[in-house]
């Protein structure tokens, strides 16, 4: 299981696991990331910003800006490595660790939390 996977199955809860995620293919997009168009029905819709403001500590992390303190909100070690794991995962094979970098990553995990059938506002994705 990989990182993003980690992240989608602490926000969405049981049911991402017990449900098949779309099909993607990737085209290119900005920021060093494939665009994933989804193909099918997604999982779920799942309110990922209630979840994510319900969650313990939610209150005193800048979650829906930072991958750093979305990835400690939802219980995940932040490190470089991590990060760049997440990065490759999600198709940026260059990932650096810069901040408009990371800024990049996270709103790249919030496109596809909600290409995983995530309910996610606008203003967090790309």
């Amino acid at each position: 299981m990989g990182i993003f996977s980690s992240i989608k199955d602490a926000i969405f809860g049981k049911e991402a696991q017990a449900q098949e995620a779309p099909k993607t293919t990737s085209t290119p997009g900005s920021g060093g990331f494939g665009r994933a168009q989804a193909k099918g029905d997604p999982i779920s819709e799942v309110d990922v910003e209630a979840r994510l403001d319900a969650m313990e500590g939610a209150d005193k992390l800048n979650w829906r800006s930072s991958i750093v303190d979305l990835m400690k909100l939802v219980g995940l070690d932040p490190s470089y490595e991590n990060r760049k794991e997440l990065a490759h995962e999600l198709g940026d094979n260059d990932y650096s660790g810069k901040a408009e970098e990371n800024i990049a990553l996270h709103r790249h995990v919030m496109d596809k939390l909600a290409e995983n059938g995530g309910k996610v506002p606008q203003s967090l994705r790309s």
